[in-house]
């Protein structure tokens, strides 16, 4: 049986789900593809500024080797492991941010799926595509073959 020249059922929109629907949708996995993003951000945030704080070790050394003991003894004391804002290191803000913000975000998207289009996920880019391609040209096929 050839390739069906079309979306693959998961990615068509059920009967009766109004373009004004499938557009909500799409802004709303837009801006939580955005929140991923951030979330990204986040992360590399936590591990840049562990790896500066690794790195102080070093510093401290290398004042002390050169004679700079005040130095090495200020950047030991007052930053060297000091919370980046008020009680947290950047691992507990990237848990508070997990499990608070995001986590509730992703909720709210599937539940919006889940309840419209039975949970279908990109459906506004899946018919941009559909309106996009140039049918019948290598590289404009609506999924992989065999699917």
């Amino acid at each position: 049986m050839g390739q069906q020249d079309g979306p693959d059922e998961r990615h068509r929109r059920p009967a009766g789900v109004s373009d004004a629907t499938v557009e909500a949708l799409g802004k709303l996995s837009e801006a939580l593809e955005t929140v991923e993003r951030a979330r990204g951000h986040l992360y590399a945030l936590h591990q840049l500024v562990g790896h500066a704080d690794l790195m102080l070790d070093d510093a401290v050394e290398r004042f002390r080797a050169a004679g700079h003991d005040a130095i090495a003894d200020r950047i030991a004391t007052d930053l060297l492991g000091r919370n980046v804002i008020a009680g947290r290191w950047t691992f507990q803000i990237v848990e508070d941010f997990d499990d608070g913000y995001y986590a509730l975000f992703r909720d709210l998207d599937r539940q919006a799926r889940d309840e419209l289009v039975g949970g279908r996920r990109h459906l506004y880019e899946a018919e941009m595509k559909e309106r996009r391609r140039t049918r019948g040209r290598p590289g404009h096929e609506a999924r992989p073959a065999g699917d």
